[in-house]
Parts: structure tokens; sequence; C-alpha cells
């Protein structure tokens, strides 16, 4: 089913973003794109390797298997000061002006090379808090992000890739009932996506009715010398059911279950985790980077739509051993924008390996996305892709080495890796492992079109056909018809309506979005960007339960997506298509 430039949109997408034209080069089609990628990536090869390796990343490729992240297509061989790394945390905000400007700075450099960046606003002072030396008052965390909104505005809005930033905000800090509240009115903060830190103990404080403590600094920090701490008390519902209105209206806050995050990190020994890249699916530390690709799980059905199609895990697995090998390589060739990024890089060699395709897939294999089969399909392809992923880095580790933060005994100690099939556990305590983190789930929605337009990560086929807007090369959005591909096969074997099991995305409940994304949660090490739709009909008690239901299930994050006057919708089905999901637009795609 690899279909690569059947739909207009997909060759759109490949000649706006992707095709190198400078320099007196110009690729003619996609394989020359996936050729110049391959042979970039085989430069970390040794010299005499070099060509059978390009040849078989190039085969990979081409096979529409596996599509690297989008900062890997664009810039792996071009010669340009790009990183090819997707997205990037920022370091640590220092709570004073030359602080907050150095950070814009490191952040203004990362953007201009092509990373989008998180950060964590927790460490400013809240708004009328004194201004420690000048005898002044903070304006507080959100007046600083609007010059970070406006500094990527202005330095990304001709581009065909636009900007992405996230900001998070400790559910401790005294101005979280104005970060909650920040995007609620339309054109605001546009290139931000948000999300609170809830902390289990703040759940905790919900489930039971009980006050909530707000602080800045927070407990177990000292304020500065001669300065107070500045506190107060509140009902946690009433800051939770503040933050679910937000969310209800305006598609944001997200929310991200910290504690959860940083208790799951293989890296729990040496890193503490407040921010993430601007989709979500990848937690950082300070200067952290995400390195990621998908596979199309569409190129692994076999026999679709028969009695016994079935997807093929050998094969699966092999593509995710080369992969792996691929995504490492990305480590070596890239340049980044800061020393600080590429130490962190070069330290964990951290990689995002996730799939897409996945609701396709399913459909193609005769399972109804969301019931109980599915699930436990999707969460047998992302076992075999995890595995696969471990078993190759650690062959990676006694071939080059292991990544050089790796301490054995507190990395096989994590709860991730102690579950992990024993034969990995024994490779990793005799030879270490290549990278910290191997597999992560990106919403994938730009280069999945590169794959015949297949569902984009792990959402549900959006519509059986769809208006979608996509940037052209000066920034100009136009509009393009797609059909999904498993739909576009079926109706090539003569057969006439929807597949059997054919659900959109208004058919799948959020309990059953949840359940997919739970079984996949189960064999990744990072996280995974998924936005649960709901129809702008439902119900506000329904939908704060969503939030509570993704907690209980063990997830590391949430976001819902109702359509609203604010928002809009996500996709046209008619004529004009609007903006994605929270943070999944083409606009603002970072994969």
């Amino acid at each position: 089913m690899n279909e690569p430039m059947s739909q207009d949109v997909t060759r759109h997408v490949w000649h706006a973003k992707y095709c190198l034209r400078e320099d007196g080069r110009e690729e003619r089609s996609l394989d020359d794109t996936w050729r110049r990628v391959a042979d970039a990536l085989a430069r970390a090869e040794p010299t005499a390797d070099r060509a059978a390796w390009a040849q078989r990343f190039h085969a990979l490729l081409a096979s529409g298997a596996f599509l690297p992240g989008g900062r890997i297509i664009a810039g792996a061989g071009t010669g340009r000061r790009v990183t090819l790394f997707n997205c990037f945390v920022m370091g640590r905000m220092e709570d004073s002006i030359d602080g907050i400007l150095h950070g814009l700075h490191e952040g203004a450099v990362t953007m201009h090379q092509g990373g989008g960046v998180g950060y964590d606003f927790s460490a400013l002072r809240p708004q009328g808090a004194p201004a420690h030396g000048t005898g002044g008052q903070a304006s507080g965390p959100v007046s600083f992000m609007e010059i970070w909104d406006t500094t990527c505005r202005t330095l990304l809005s001709t581009s065909a890739r636009r900007g992405a930033m996230m900001a998070t905000l400790d559910c401790r800090h005294p101005d979280v009932e104005t970060f909650i509240d920040a995007k609620r009115a339309p054109g605001v903060l546009t290139n931000f996506n948000v999300s609170v830190l809830v902390s289990d103990a703040f759940m905790e404080a919900v489930s039971a009715g009980g006050e909530w403590r707000l602080a800045f600094p927070p407990p177990g920090v000292d304020p500065p010398p001669g300065e107070a701490r500045i506190e107060r008390t509140i009902q946690a519902r009433d800051l939770w059911n503040r933050l679910m209105r937000a969310a209800y209206d305006s598609a944001e806050p997200g929310v991200l279950f910290v504690d959860r995050i940083n208790a799951m990190n293989n890296l729990a020994y040496r890193e503490h985790i407040t921010a993430t890249n601007p989709c979500g699916e990848i937690p950082l530390p300070p200067y952290g980077a995400c390195n990621l690709g998908s596979l199309n799980l569409v190129a692994f059905v076999r026999r679709p739509f028969d009695d016994d199609a079935c997807l093929d895990h050998v094969a699966l697995a092999a593509a995710a051993t080369l992969a792996t090998r691929m995504l490492d390589n990305v480590v070596d060739v890239s340049g980044f924008p800061l020393s600080q990024q590429a130490e962190q890089a070069h330290g964990t060699r951290r990689l995002g390996l996730g799939v897409t395709g996945l609701a396709d897939a399913l459909l193609m294999l005769g399972l109804r996305y969301g019931s109980e089969a599915a699930c436990e399909a999707a969460a047998g392809m992302m076992r075999t892709v995890c595995h696969a992923a471990y078993r190759a880095s650690v062959a990676l580790a006694r071939e080059r080495g292991p990544f050089p933060f790796l301490e054995r005994e507190p990395y096989l100690a994590a709860p991730f890796v102690h579950a992990l099939p024993g034969d990995v556990r024994d490779g990793i305590a005799r030879h270490g492992i290549r990278n910290s983190h191997l597999t992560a789930i990106a919403p994938a929605g730009t280069i999945s079109l590169l794959a015949g337009g297949v569902s984009s990560g792990v959402e549900p086929v959006f519509a059986a056909s769809y208006r979608r807007q996509v940037l052209d090369e000066h920034g100009e959005a136009r509009a393009f018809q797609v059909q999904d591909p498993a739909v576009r096969a079926w109706r090539a074997r003569g057969e006439s309506g929807l597949p059997p099991h054919f659900v959109d995305i208004n058919g799948v409940a959020p309990g059953e979005q949840l359940a997919t994304q739970a079984a996949l949660q189960a064999h990744v090490d990072s996280a995974i960007s998924k936005t649960v739709t709901v129809p702008a009909a439902f119900e506000f008690e329904s939908f704060r339960s969503v939030y509570e239901r993704a907690h209980a299930l063990g997830l590391k994050g949430c976001t819902v997506y109702r359509p609203s006057a604010v928002r809009g919708s996500v996709m046209d089905l008619s004529e004009a298509a609007a903006e994605g999901p929270h943070c999944c637009s083409l606009e603002r795609e970072t994969g």
C-alpha cells in the first residue's frame, strides 16, 4: 500500500516542505529526497560500510515503511545550518531580567534553526510580587510568554514550517489561574501550546475536596534572602474546574501528570522533568532534544480486508531495528543550535521511534478503532516496535558503546526498563544500551502525507474524505481534498461504500480513545501525542471526567478537543479547512 504520490496534497507537502531546490541542486522526486536523507545518515557509519548502509536506509525509506521526523527529511544532507532534531526543552528559567532575556535569546536561536521549544515558566515570580532590586513589581509569567510569542511570530511568519512552543506552569504557582485563562480569547499566544503541571497530590486534593496551597517559591524551596514566600490557599476543586472549563471552551490548557512523568523516566536518577516538546510526546530535561521517526503501520498489513488479513510483526521488528540505527546516526550527523543541547543529546542519545497510520491499519485488519480487540492489536504492534528498538540499541551499544550518562544499576531499576523482556535486561547488564529512551508517538501529521495521507499518528481516521489546509513555501494556506487511504484501498477492490468496521473521529467515544492511548503507553518509554476529540455538544461533567480517567489509566498527560467558537473545527468535511486540534495543525506541525 505504498502510494507516496497518490494524492495532490502529498506532492504539495513534499514540494513545499522537503524538496531541496538550491545551489544548483533540485530534487525531481520524493525518491531523490530519500536518497539524500539515506546518504546523509550513512555518514555516521564507517567509511568502508557507508554505501551498503545508505542502500539499506534508502530501501526502508522508499518502501514508505519508515518516516523520519520532518526536520530530518528537510535538513539532512542539505548543508544548511539547521538542526535535524524536531524540538527542544530549553534551560531552566532564571527569575531575573538577565535570565529571562537569556532564555529568550536561546529560544530564538533554536527556532531560527528549525527547532520547536518547550519552557517551564514556573520559576518566574507571580504578577504583583516585588521585583527584587528595582522597587517595582513583577509582571508575571504570562506577560513574558507574550514576548516569546511575538518573537516566534517575527522569526517564522513567512516560513512553510511554522514555529511551535510549549509553555508549562506548576499547579502550585500563584499565577496558575491567569495561566489557565491565558488562551481563552482568540488570537492570543497563538504560537504556544500550554499545559499545567499537575501533581498526584493535587489530584488527591481534588478527589478529596480539599484545600490547595499556592506558593512561590513552592514548598521545599527557600525564598531569596530578604524576601517572603507569596502564598494563598484555594479549593482544589475550584482550580480543577477552572482548568477544565478553559479546556472545554478553548481546548487549552492541556494537563501533564508531572509526578508520573518523573517516576517513569528511565533517567530519573539524574533528571527532573518539568516540560515537554511542543506536542507533548517527549518529556525532556533542560536542554533535552527529541529525535523522532514513525513506522507506517499500513505498510505492514498483509492481505488487507481479507478474512486472513494480518500484520507482519517480523517485518515490523526488522524495520524498527533499522530505524533505530538511522535515528541513532542522526545524533552524530546533526548540528545543534546550542552547545548545551549537543551535550544533552550526545549524553543520552534519546530517540523517539513511534508509529503512524494506526487507525488505517486497524481498519484494514477488520478491527473497529477503540474496540477491545483493536486495543489489544495496537498494544501488540507497539510492543513489537519497543522490544525490537531496545534490542537494536543493546546491539548498538555492543558495537559503538553505551550512552555516556548510563549508570547501569539505577537504569535497570527504572520501572519501564524493569518490565522489559529478560534478554533485553540481560543485554543491558552486559553491554549497556546505546540510547536512554527509544519510543515516543508523535502527531506525524505532515510526514504521514508522504505515505499517501495515512491516518496521523494514533488518532482515529478523521473522515473518509475531507479538505485539509497546508502551507506552501511562501507561508500561504492551500486547501486539498484528502481521501483516507484505507477507504481508497477498499474501493480499489471494487467494493462500494465504506469498509466494515469503519469509524471516523465522530464515532469513537472518548473512553475508547483513552483506552487506545493507554494500551500503547505501556510500550512507550516517553509519551504519546494524542488529542481526545469530543463533540461540541459534549456535556461539561463528562468532559471533566475524561481527564480524571486519563490519570486513572496511567497516562502521562491529556489534551481534549471540543469544537467551539474559539477554536472552530478540526478539519472541514466541506470547503474551508480549519486549524488542527490543539498542537497538531499542519501550520504548527513539528513532525
